[in-house]
């Protein structure tokens, strides 16, 4: 029966420098999506922050929605009593924009952060991935690594910066990463994803750049040494009792996996499975668990590595909403361990259920 189909509301767009890749991959949900179990109501958010009620992906892929007036600017009500939608207009909602649950597919500061988690939990509804506290971890690679040390998983030296810091002392901070790191290394903003604003710096004039880069996005930056190694990437699905996927890995068209490599290119290659000893891939397999286990993920993630020639493994980072195309990594990681694309997406709603009861 149509009322016995869960309302699901999907939220994608949002003001990070992901925005465009959120929306692919809220359009690969939406196609993949099983119409006979849910009744999906999407709400598109514009690079502005507004909130467009029955929105596409389409339409803000052609950046001329909110123009049109077809979509009524909404906010969610949090009265975790009556949860719902109302259109700032007065427009009328479809069931009067109540839903059973949230589907974010936002990534990036303001989706993936924590502070989307937190509007959600003010109101009380259900949402798929990790929550408050994962997110902000997940996000924020400068405390994601702090709390992998804790756990104890291998990673490269990093070093810490914020821009202020920086910017008072340009020459001071050049040091730090030579004498500590050394060259080549990464720089990178602290709270972003899809590799937005990272850079491969081989000398002093490469890193002075790198740092004006990152701090064009965020306050903090995180600068890592390099370490030479194949690229591996494990899913992880579950919540308190998480599994991993067999591992991927990635063999870049660039010098790196940069966002051009990630999106724009054709020629980057993934392997999947990897060809891995037995006894590394389930170490790697362990290792995924561990880091989503220790900034307290739900839901879903990707964890990613490098392996050096020696096999010695290093987390690289968590992204607790990866992207969700079908052909991006994590949803390919699953459909070779097992969990077609369909499957994954009615695996995660279930997940957001049983979190929220749980609670």
């Amino acid at each position: 029966m149509e009322n016995a189909k869960l309302k699901v509301v999907m939220l994608f767009g949002g003001r990070s420098g992901e925005h465009k890749v959120s929306l692919n991959s809220a359009k690969s949900v939406l196609q993949a999506i099983d119409p006979g179990r849910y009744t999906v109501q999407t709400v598109g958010i514009s690079q502005e922050g507004r909130w467009y009620w029955g929105a596409q992906p389409d339409d803000l892929l052609a950046g001329d929605f909110p123009a049109s007036g077809a979509f009524p600017l909404v906010t969610l009500v949090h009265d975790p009593s009556n949860p719902h939608f109302i259109a700032l207009d007065g427009t009328s909602l479809a069931d009067g924009g109540k839903f059973d649950l949230v589907f974010p597919v936002l990534h990036g500061p303001n989706g993936e952060d924590g502070t989307l988690q937190g509007l959600l939990e003010l109101a009380d509804v259900p949402y798929v991935g990790s929550g408050v506290l994962g997110s902000s971890l997940g996000m924020d690679k400068d405390r994601m690594k702090a709390v992998f040390a804790h756990a104890g998983l291998p990673q490269a030296e990093y070093i810490s910066f914020l821009r202020s810091e920086f910017q008072k002392s340009p020459v001071a901070s050049v040091r730090k990463v030579e004498q500590t790191l050394g060259y080549p290394c990464f720089v990178k903003p602290a709270n972003l994803g899809s590799s937005v604003g990272i850079s491969k710096a081989h000398d002093k004039g490469e890193l002075m750049e790198a740092f004006n880069i990152a701090f064009a996005y965020d306050r903090k930056a995180v600068v890592e040494q390099n370490i030479s190694g194949r690229e591996i990437e494990i899913a992880v699905l579950g919540n308190d009792h998480p599994e991993a996927s067999v591992p991927g890995e990635i063999l870049p068209v660039n010098e790196f996996y940069d966002y051009e490599a990630k999106y724009t290119s054709t020629e980057s290659k993934l392997i999947i499975p990897a060809e891995l000893p037995l006894d590394l891939s389930n170490q790697l397999r362990k290792m995924a668990i561990q880091g989503f286990l220790a900034v307290g993920a739900s839901g879903l993630s990707r964890v990613d590595f490098f392996v050096t020639a020696d096999n010695k493994p290093y987390i690289n980072e968590i992204n607790t909403l990866p992207g969700f195309t079908q052909i991006s990594m994590y949803p390919k990681l699953w459909d070779n361990t097992g969990v077609k694309y369909p499957e994954l997406i009615d695996r995660l709603i279930a997940l957001a259920l049983e979190r929220y009861r749980d609670k």
